[in-house]
């Protein structure tokens, strides 16, 4: 049995995260601003991870064999983590996104090593304080925390604990898919509204949202993997894939409309960064292929909101 910390995001994959690690035997703890309660039999700690002081005050006298990051946007905030739990963990898995390769266009999968996290210039000044910038610059955040917890500490020494970070792919399912993007497709097929696409509309890695919960329980408990890991299932999807499982479901007819400037939807992209996951495959994880849960993924969503 290990205890584990989770750091807020307990909705969504996150609460399917907390559940399987409670299944499985684990203690299981949540940290948060108390702005939900934890499920029963998980501990509670509530505290502002922005603030240093009480964020050591809430774990005072408490360690923990691994904590797991879902809410670390900027570097601000890594830095904090890092100073915090230096004493209090063996091991810390952030959970990080497909958006740090958003630079990137390239028609081969993009593997970990595209991101020299040495090479990221970090800026931990205030503008990160800001809602609006942090939400505008989500990916450039994620590239730089994953850069503070990789980095050498001032006296040279590396990560004071076995760091991992999970470049989560785009994540489809679940009645409770708070993002309302495959709702923005839905409704616009049942009344054969045009969708705006890009004219050269790229394909991008995705995956099922009871899947990456497992694979994060799976770097937590399960593995000891250090540095960043691509996680998404076999096999990229289109645009148009993803709205004709959606037609099936819903009826109506899909309508692009192909725009060269201007807003785009949801899940089209002008460039090309789907994730290559051979190293978490060489790893161990037996990924699934996307065409394995697609269909189940948009009855979950698409049931629940588009009615």
């Amino acid at each position: 049995m290990r205890n584990v910390l989770v750091i807020g995001g307990n909705r969504y994959f996150g609460k399917r995260l907390i559940a399987l690690l409670r299944e499985s035997g684990h203690r299981v703890t949540i940290l948060n601003r108390g702005s939900s309660g934890a499920p029963e039999g998980i501990g509670h700690l509530v505290a502002d991870r922005d603030d240093e002081a009480a964020l050591e005050s809430a774990l005072a006298g408490r360690s923990f064999d691994v904590v797991v990051d879902q809410v670390c946007y900027t570097p601000r905030q890594a830095a904090i983590a890092r100073r915090v739990f230096a004493t209090r963990t063996r091991r810390y898995v952030m959970t990080s996104t497909v958006e740090v390769y958003a630079y990137e266009d390239s028609v081969t999968p993009v593997a970990e090593d595209a991101l020299d996290l040495g090479s990221v210039t970090v800026d931990t000044g205030a503008a990160w304080e800001d809602p609006e910038f942090r939400e505008a610059h989500y990916g450039e955040g994620k590239r730089q925390a994953e850069a503070v917890f990789a980095g050498a500490a001032d006296d040279g020494a590396g990560p004071p604990f076995a760091w991992a970070s999970v470049r989560v792919a785009h994540v489809l399912g679940g009645a409770d898919d708070f993002t309302g993007r495959l709702d923005h497709y839905a409704r616009r097929i049942r009344a054969g509204e045009p969708i705006a696409v890009p004219v050269a509309n790229r394909p991008a890695t995705y995956v099922y949202v009871e899947e990456i919960a497992a694979f994060l329980a799976w770097a937590a408990v399960g593995s000891d993997f250090t540095g960043p890991v691509n996680a998404h299932s076999h096999g990229p999807l289109t645009t148009a894939e993803i709205c004709a499982a959606i037609e099936s479901r819903v009826g109506g007819r899909t309508v692009f409309r192909e725009v060269e400037v201007g807003e785009i939807s949801p899940f089209s992209f002008t460039r090309s960064y789907g994730m290559d996951n051979s190293r978490a495959v060489g790893l161990g994880y037996p990924f699934s292929h996307s065409s394995d849960w697609l269909s189940d993924a948009v009855a979950e969503t698409v049931g629940e909101v588009s009615k």
